[in-house]
């Protein structure tokens, strides 16, 4: 489509103020950005559309107008919902690099613009695809008539033959036509997008998986629905951002069909504005629930706000539920991280690995309410009380917490299993500079038990952020054992206390192959007994108690001592 057709389209209501001269140009495809420099997301021949956000006084306009200009933009369309009237210093920066510029009255939403050009280029470059922008109302819609991005996915399927599905960031299936790509599929098609956004390649990105094909493709979150602040560096939104996964081999694809697949990646980026304006009450929940428990507030006002909060997170339920609380943080390294926001990227991410697998439907985060202050998020979770008791309440310590963490005592949260299905996606969107640690606080029935639960969940991802590894998570479980103290003992000393009683043995096995580290390991597992470790070993007992007596020899320890079997315990343990 051509510049002009935007004006001779009144229900888009644009107003050209400067640029008359070159209304010819191509539009193929359109852009929503508020960031002070785009060029890495702009292949040229795009209409931008902005906000003015970036714009923080005059000198602004002529190095954003620039970086269009040698983009190769279309034109530029300036919203008048921020400012306004447009500025002129950005109407003089565009008449003088010649790049067309469009007022946006405040009434006229970008999407209604972007479904527009996005309609026009698709309805010129596949024709055959026409209905896919025909229908984008209903991506927009929710409910029975409403199909979301499944509309646009079918319609890619029974038109171009293309299989695609819509991924989260860790990997997780958000949309799909066809058959669904399996839990590993899609957890590891995460990862190589991932890797291949952190190492700058351009999008899309070519994956091959059990003999098949991907192409991937980016979805990136716009942020009109007020819930993201505009992006600054792309480790701020690799770790939010969908992304769309084609069956099929993009790299020798035509122009026209790329700008296509463009066009519905933005399309579906409106859907996830939708869904993340939709967050902004749960999230505010969280908010209110947190500075009132932080500040110390009586138990009768928490309560009273977690009573509003209950009817949000779990509706139709008739008591009040359990609450656990999970901490993240998202920390970078220092060189070149530190203007890295992590509370916004803690609290997308937390929003993500929170979602319950087993919920179906397309808003499956609805029961989870996450908060962040500083680089630390802060989720408020809602577990429905056990039914196997007539009054609703799980068995409770003094302090108003229960246990909820051993197995079989209901649906409570485990450290270990929230991120045992994301951890590899989400190391390689952290790269070699972040690292993402996790805690997680027992349940707790009451108001005055969440200050608790919020120290001890901090507590767990402290001791999760000791461990090595890019992402670690720690249970409530862990604050009550010697796990709780080891991260802590310096490295040199670690080092010198394992070396000591360790290195002989290690020795030892490198010359004779005698196993005697995992004979003690198993020795101690067993308690010392001589007929279950040696059953385990699958040893004579009178083998083992060689072993043992070597490792008593080289050692200069006796394992019939509790001293002794404490000291080998807790060196395995630090090695």
């Amino acid at each position: 489509m051509r510049l002009r057709a935007l004006l001779e389209n009144d229900a888009l209501g644009l107003r050209l103020l400067g640029g008359d001269e070159e209304l010819d140009r191509s539009v193929r495809g359109v852009m929503t950005t508020d960031l002070r420099d785009p060029s890495r997301y702009l292949t040229g021949g795009e209409l931008v559309l902005t906000g003015l956000a970036w714009r923080r006084d005059a000198g602004d306009s002529e190095p954003f107008v620039r970086i269009l200009s040698g983009a190769g933009v279309a034109g530029l369309a300036a919203g008048e919902a921020e400012l306004g009237d447009i500025p002129d210093d950005l109407v003089e920066a565009c008449r003088h690099h010649r790049l067309p510029l469009f007022a946006v009255h405040e009434t006229v939403a970008f999407a209604t613009i972007t479904e527009y050009v996005v309609r026009q280029v698709s309805g010129e470059r596949a024709g055959d695809l026409a209905a896919v922008v025909d229908r984008h109302r209903r991506l927009m819609t929710s409910g029975p008539t409403g199909g979301g991005p499944e509309v646009v996915l079918d319609l890619l399927g029974s038109d171009l033959d293309l299989h695609a599905w819509v991924l989260s960031p860790t990997g997780r299936q958000i949309a799909g036509a066809g058959a669904p790509l399996s839990a590993a599929a899609g957890a590891e098609l995460a990862g190589l997008h991932l890797a291949a956004v952190r190492s700058g390649r351009r999008a899309p990105h070519r994956a091959a998986l059990g003999g098949t094909t991907y192409s991937l493709f980016p979805i990136r979150n716009n942020g009109r629905g007020g819930a993201v602040p505009p992006v600054r560096d792309v480790r701020e939104s690799v770790l939010s951002d969908w992304l769309l996964a084609v069956e099929a081999d993009a790299s020798d694809w035509p122009a026209a069909r790329l700008d296509l697949l463009q066009g519905v990646t933005q399309l579906i980026a409106v859907e996830r504005d939708r869904r993340d304006a939709a967050r902004t009450v749960r999230r505010r929940l969280a908010q209110e629930v947190l500075e009132l428990v932080q500040a110390g507030a009586a138990p009768a006002e928490i309560a009273a706000r977690l009573r509003v909060a209950t009817p949000v997170l779990l509706p139709g339920l008739g008591t009040a539920p359990h609450w656990q609380v999970v901490v993240a943080r998202v920390e970078w390294d220092e060189d070149g991280g530190s203007g890295v926001q992590g509370g916004p990227v803690a609290q997308a991410l937390l929003e993500e690995i929170l979602v319950d697998p087993a919920v179906t439907g397309p808003d499956s985060a609805d029961r989870i309410a996450v908060a962040h202050t500083g680089d630390e998020a802060i989720a408020l979770v809602p577990l429905p009380t056990a039914p196997d008791r007539p009054d609703g309440v799980a068995a409770d310590a003094p302090d108003g917490s229960s246990d909820g963490g051993a197995e079989g005592d209901g649906p409570a949260l485990h450290a270990d299993a929230l991120l045992a299905a994301v951890r590899a996606p989400l190391s390689a969107g952290l790269g070699d500079d972040g690292r993402l640690t996790l805690g997680v606080s027992a349940s707790v029935h009451s108001a005055e038990g969440l200050r608790g639960a919020l120290e001890e969940a901090r507590h767990a991802r402290r001791v999760a952020a000791a461990r090595p590894g890019r992402v670690c998570a720690a249970g409530h479980h862990e604050l009550a054992s010697h796990v709780l103290l080891l991260p802590f003992v310096p490295d040199d000393v670690r080092r010198a206390f394992t070396a000591r009683l360790l290195d002989p043995l290690r020795e030892y096995d490198r010359r004779h192959r005698a196993e005697l580290i995992p004979t003690l390991e198993a020795f101690l597992d067993c308690d010392g007994s001589w007929t279950r470790c040696a059953a385990r070993l699958h040893l004579h007992v009178n083998t083992l108690r060689y072993r043992v007596g070597r490792i008593e020899q080289l050692t200069g320890r006796d394992l019939a001592r509790l001293e002794d079997k404490l000291d080998f315990f807790l060196a395995l343990r630090m090695s």
